[in-house]
C-alpha cells in the first residue's frame, strides 16, 4: 500500500488542534488523560485523533503522556533539564536534523537603518504550513522572513512590514506556496538562501542560533556566553526576539532559566509544536 503523503494543508489544518492537545498534556499529563478524552478536545473522533496525532507528533498519545510521567523524566527534570528535553529521555524520538542553510549575511549601516528599508524590494505572499498560515518576505539575494499568522495574514504581514516601513512590496502567493514547499516538504534537498537584514549584532546572535543542534534547547544565559557577552541577557532577548526567519534559524530552540517554554514572538503554543514537529521528523 502506498503511504499517504502528509501535505501542506493538511498539517496546516490539524496544527490548531494539536497544538490545543500538546499544551493540554503539558498541563495535564500528571491526570494521565486517555485517548477519548484528547479526541473530545481534538474535536474528533479517537480513531482519526490517533492517526493524526501519530503523524505529527511521530508516536502514540498514550506514549506522548506516559513519556511525560516516566522515572526517567522525573529524575532529568530534578537535575534541572526543562520538561520537553525530560520527556526526551523519557523515550520520546530525538529531534533530527535540518537542512543545512546558507546564509547570505547583509551588513546594515547606521545610514541603511535610518532608510528604514528604502532601496529593498520585498516580494511577500502567504502559504499553509505545518504551523499555520506561513508569511514569507523575500528579497532578491533570498528569503529574509518567515513568520505565521492564524488566521488574520494581514496582521502578520504588517509585523514583517513595520521592520522594512520604507520598502517596497509585492503580493505573490504562488512564490510564497513554493518557498514553504521548498522549506517544510523538500528539507535537505538544497540550501534556503536566507538574505538577512540585521545589524552585525544581531546577525551574530543569529548565527549562534544556528549552532544549536536539533532536539536541544538552551537557555538566553548560555547563548550570550556562547557569543561571548555571558551579562548581557538583555540585549541577546531582544537579539533572539527580532530574528526575521523563523522555524529555519531556530530560536523556538531557546527557553527561559526554568525551562519554561516562554519568549516566542510567534506564541508558546507554536513553539511547543515546533519541538514536537522536530521529533516526529527525526
Amino acid at each position: 500500500m502506498t503511504a499517504h503523503f502528509y501535505s501542506l494543508d493538511e498539517a496546516s489544518r490539524d496544527y490548531p488542534r494539536i497544538t490545543e492537545v500538546l499544551g493540554y498534556i503539558g498541563e495535564n499529563w500528571r491526570d494521565h488523560p486517555d485517548l477519548d478524552e484528547l479526541a473530545r478536545l481534538a474535536g474528533l473522533s479517537p480513531h482519526h485523533f490517533q492517526r493524526v496525532f501519530q503523524r505529527w507528533v511521530g508516536m502514540s498519545p498514550k506514549k506522548y503522556v506516559g513519556a511525560f510521567a516516566h522515572d526517567a523524566a522525573r529524575e532529568a527534570i530534578d537535575d534541572g533539564a526543562d520538561m520537553l528535553d525530560a520527556a526526551f529521555e523519557a523515550g520520546l524520538s530525538g529531534p533530527g536534523r535540518l537542512h543545512d542553510l546558507f546564509i547570505a549575511h547583509e551588513a546594515v549601516t547606521p545610514g541603511d537603518a535610518k532608510r528604514r528599508g528604502a532601496g529593498l524590494r520585498f516580494s511577500w505572499g502567504a502559504a499553509p504550513s505545518p504551523f499555520g498560515q506561513a508569511i514569507c518576505l523575500v528579497s532578491e539575494r533570498g528569503l529574509s522572513a518567515l513568520a505565521f499568522a492564524d488566521p488574520d495574514i494581514a496582521t502578520g504581514f504588517a509585523d514583517l512590514q513595520a521592520r522594512y516601513p520604507a520598502a517596497e512590496y509585492q503580493r505573490d502567493d504562488e512564490d510564497a506556496r513554493r518557498w514553504v514547499e521548498r522549506i517544510f516538504e523538500a528539507p535537505g534537498r538544497s540550501p534556503i538562501p536566507l538574505a538577512l537584514y540585521g545589524t552585525p549584532w544581531q546577525r551574530q546572535v543569529w548565527r549562534a542560533l544556528l549552532s544549536i543542534p536539533t532536539g536541544a534547547t538552551t537557555s538566553y544565559k548560555a547563548l550570550a556566553e556562547t557569543v561571548g557577552t555571558p551579562r548581557a541577557f538583555q540585549a541577546i532577548g531582544a537579539a533572539v526576539g527580532a530574528n526575521p526567519v523563523s522555524w529555519l534559524i531556530p530560536c523556538h530552540r531557546v527557553l527561559a532559566a526554568n525551562g519554561k517554554l516562554t519568549g516566542y514572538h510567534w506564541g508558546v503554543d507554536r513553539k511547543r509544536a515546533m519541538l514536537a514537529y522536530e521529533a516526529a521528523k527525526r
